[in-house]
């Protein structure tokens, strides 16, 4: 009977780990941030706890963590020309603490995204003022080589104060990891590349080597629906969603639908987009004039979206959130007024409940969370 007990003792135990994860949270440090916070989340209570943070890390505003979770990339997002860097840490579990391994240039302005292809050997910057995206080799030890290969884009697009040249803003890679899309808001396109990871140049463009987007819409975000069939665009300046069938590198537009209420007037200003892990709902993030989450559900058949609902931040600029991996929990990264608001998520509606639960932190602007 002892025994029996003692085995039940460590088995939940070990489930209430299983509800413990990594909290990264990525800054812009001009208002007294420290870099990049490393927090506890435990989804069996919604909460969240400071471990620790790094020292002297320059605007580290999106992160990017590799298979397996002991490597973390950031950019080093600055003003400065040709001042933009890709920085490689290791992190340490036991401690819960990253670890500064190198930094490289990202060979243009304003590193706005990171990502880190499935081999875990090459890491992709889009440099959002310099209107390129670079590849960087990757180290056994998890450093970054300088990059071999740099894309630049050209043109602009149809709104003068926003689109007057090319803003790469993100860099996703296929389920397969063969292909790669770049939103690009400037120019008002999603360019489609080819990746072989063996070649020392890894991008090619495809064919086609992009998908329009509408005349200022603006495409920001990308992201793939679980069953890798669907694939998802935010555009920030339009406030709309784009729903893409895809196969074999092409999208195909199916549906574009706002990410607002019909009463809402400009400044939309979409940010960030997440689906659930068990595909059946997505979620958009709206700054500007409305400052809100915006919850889809996903037909199942077809990848369509309807509008649920919104929910307030509760706070000024949701520049990015996450869902944890146990699904229960949005957390919303308020830019602005530096607070992180954690909503409880409702798994069969969709819907989100403020738990009561804030992490106060200086603009904090990407969140990442590991098991």
């Amino acid at each position: 009977m002892r025994y029996v007990l003692l085995y039940l003792l460590i088995s939940i135990s070990h489930l209430a780990n299983c509800q413990k994860y990594f909290l990264f949270i990525g800054t812009y440090t001009g208002s007294g941030s420290k870099g990049i916070y490393v927090y506890t989340f435990d989804a069996s209570s919604g909460k969240a706890v400071w471990v620790s943070n790094t020292e002297n890390v320059v605007n580290p505003s999106y992160l990017a963590i590799a298979p397996g979770g002991s490597l973390l990339y950031a950019c080093n997002e600055t003003i400065t020309a040709n001042g933009g860097g890709i920085s490689a840490f290791r992190f340490d579990r036991e401690k819960g603490s990253l670890n500064f391994i190198n930094k490289q240039s990202s060979g243009g302005d304003n590193p706005a995204y990171v990502s880190v292809h499935k081999s875990g050997k090459w890491v992709i910057a889009g440099n959002y003022s310099g209107g390129s995206l670079s590849a960087f080799p990757v180290n056994a030890d998890g450093s970054i080589q300088p990059y071999t290969q740099l894309m630049q884009h050209t043109g602009k697009g149809v709104n003068k104060d926003r689109q007057e040249a090319p803003h790469v803003h993100s860099t996703v890679f296929s389920p397969k990891g063969n292909h790669l899309f770049v939103p690009d808001l400037g120019l008002d396109k999603v360019m489609i590349y080819k990746f072989n990871a063996s070649n020392q140049k890894p991008l090619q463009p495809a064919s086609p080597a992009f998908v329009n987007t509408d005349p200022g819409s603006g495409p920001r975000h990308f992201i793939f629906h679980p069953n890798k069939r669907w694939a998802y665009l935010i555009e920030e300046m339009a406030g709309t969603v784009v729903t893409y069938n895809y196969k074999k590198g092409k999208l195909n537009v199916m549906q574009q639908i706002a990410t607002h209420a019909d009463t809402a007037k400009g400044n939309f200003g979409s940010a960030d987009i997440h689906i659930s892990l068990d595909g059946k709902f997505l979620y958009t993030s709206n700054r500007g004039n409305e400052n809100n989450i915006t919850i889809f559900s996903i037909d199942r058949a077809t990848g369509m979206l309807t509008l649920k609902g919104f929910q307030s931040t509760m706070g000024i600029q949701p520049r990015n959130f996450t869902i944890d991996p146990s699904g229960k929990y949005l957390l919303a990264a308020n830019q602005k007024t530096g607070n992180i608001v954690i909503f409880k998520r409702d798994i069969t509606t969709g819907l989100l409940q403020y738990t009561g639960e804030q992490i106060n932190i200086p603009e904090p602007v990407c969140l990442k969370m590991i098991k």
